[in-house]
């Protein structure tokens, strides 16, 4: 097995993921989820993203999604299902998918020689990834592998991104960071979503903000300005590097070079797609 540059599954991963969100910021997602019934957003996005588990009740989803607040997710969940099945979503995000990557990358892009590759990559990383301890990716991975390479990789990166993901978690638990300490040592490091897209998207009030980032405080780990104290700064690199271990699997199985293509690949279908509009303004902590 050919020895991984360090860091490179997190750059691959850092590459895939973004195209894997696109389609929960996409116009064609509102659309589809609208014609089977689910006109409210955030009832849109948790079932999609759930629909995966079968038609699970909001306990599920807090504990998998972590950083959303459990009343936001009551909400919607499990009264969605009444209003679509999990299967009638999944089909409703294919058809998504598959606007919202046409949309962005054009046509050309999805039929080409290049898409095609990427999906052959990204999907042989997946032979890799493991089930136990990770209910989204667990999920997500007994679903069937579509046909045309654009919907292939988009699956793919939706296994990649969330067996990360699944391990993520284990690493904040160990790290003894709740989900809003977490969104908010994030965002500290400048590469999280930004204050105000956070409590819009997941259900928390200004006030929960302003007491994690005190019990965070209470730890040594942000400074009165709100920025990361030197030790809050080592946990941040430390969650990622024991993350990365946890993740190190598919991308160790697909051997170095083939990580650098799908990386590379994957970094010129996210730069399209930047360029269209696949993001809102403001998303970012830096914008």
């Amino acid at each position: 097995m050919t020895s991984l540059p360090p860091r490179a599954g997190r750059r691959c991963h850092n590459a895939l993921n973004p195209m894997h969100s696109t389609v929960y910021f996409s116009p064609d997602y509102a659309k589809q989820l609208a014609g089977i019934g689910i006109e409210d957003a955030g009832a849109a996005y948790f079932a999609g993203r759930a629909a995966a588990m079968g038609a699970v009740g909001p306990g599920a989803v807090t504990a998998t999604f972590y950083n959303f607040n459990h009343e936001l997710i009551s909400r919607h969940l499990p009264a969605v299902w009444e209003t679509a099945s999990p299967a009638a979503v999944l089909e409703a995000r294919t058809r998504a998918v598959d606007a919202t990557l046409r949309r962005l990358l054009g046509d050309d892009t999805v039929a080409s020689a290049e898409m095609a590759e990427a999906a052959r990559l990204a999907l042989r990383a997946t032979e890799a990834c493991t089930r136990h301890a990770r209910p989204l990716y667990a999920a997500h991975a007994d679903l069937p592998v579509p046909d045309q390479p654009h919907l292939a990789y988009w699956h793919a990166a939706t296994l990649l991104r969330e067996h990360r993901g699944d391990g993520h978690l284990t690493a904040l638990l160990s790290a003894g960071l709740d989900p809003l300490e977490a969104l908010v040592s994030h965002t500290a490091t400048g590469k999280g979503m930004s204050p105000r897209w956070i409590l819009s998207s997941r259900g928390w009030r200004r006030a929960d903000w302003m007491a994690a980032s005190d019990r965070l405080r209470e730890r040594g780990l942000l400074d009165t300005e709100g920025e990361l104290t030197e030790a809050g700064a080592e946990l941040r690199t430390a969650l990622e590097e024991q993350t990365d271990r946890l993740d190190a699997a598919p991308y160790e199985h697909l051997g170095a070079a083939d990580v650098e293509r799908l990386t590379e690949l994957a970094r010129d279908f996210l730069k399209t797609a930047v360029v269209a509009g696949a993001f809102p303004a403001g998303l970012n902590s830096k914008g």
